[in-house]
């Protein structure tokens, strides 16, 4: 049985060895140096409990970490305030089983319920999994910036998938802290 559940501090070295392998052999990231642990630590608490990191566990509280899902600032400028950018990976042992999308459907609710607007999610392409499971959560394919990154020694587009979480308001609603809303499902 998969449990959901907000990652914890501890969670930081299972989340950096998930994260490793697509650093060091992959394109779906750009950063060419898989973060350590203390980094992926850090990494999490610069969130100041407004965006949520959630894990993917094989069971019980105690269970190993299986994916992770996180939602971060979309730009640095107030007026944007109210997107965020999200963001997944899936250990390689349970890649197209459903975890990823039990995982990130977690992460749509709870960024609704949070108040965002809009999630955008960028895609290193090709990547036929990744797309397919952005779409199965509801994101759709808004643009490609073209050859933007270089990497083993290839030039690499990245897509841009959006999911609508509400229809903007005007004046617009300040987005509920993740710490006060915590993990919502369905």
């Amino acid at each position: 049985m998969i449990a959901i559940r907000a990652a914890r501090p501890d969670d930081a070295a299972a989340i950096a060895a998930i994260y490793a392998p697509h650093v060091l052999t992959g394109t779906a990231t750009f950063e060419v140096e898989a973060p350590d642990t203390r980094q992926m630590r850090a990494r999490m608490a610069a969130s100041d409990g407004l965006y949520p990191w959630i894990v993917a566990t094989n069971g019980d509280e105690a269970g190993g970490v299986l994916a992770y899902a996180y939602a971060t600032r979309f730009r640095d400028r107030p007026a944007y305030r109210y997107a965020v950018e999200t963001t997944i990976y899936v250990s390689a042992a349970v890649q197209g089983q459903g975890v990823g999308r039990l995982l990130y459907q977690a992460l749509v609710d709870t960024l609704r319920v949070q108040g965002f607007t809009q999630a955008i999610a960028a895609i290193a392409l090709p990547n036929d999994y990744s797309i397919r499971l952005h779409e199965s959560v509801g994101f759709r394919r808004a643009g490609v910036y073209r050859e933007v990154g270089f990497k083993h020694d290839q030039w690499i587009d990245v897509g841009i998938w959006q999911r609508e979480l509400h229809a903007p308001a005007v004046p617009p609603v300040e987005p509920r802290p993740f710490s006060e809303t915590g993990i919502v499902r369905g």
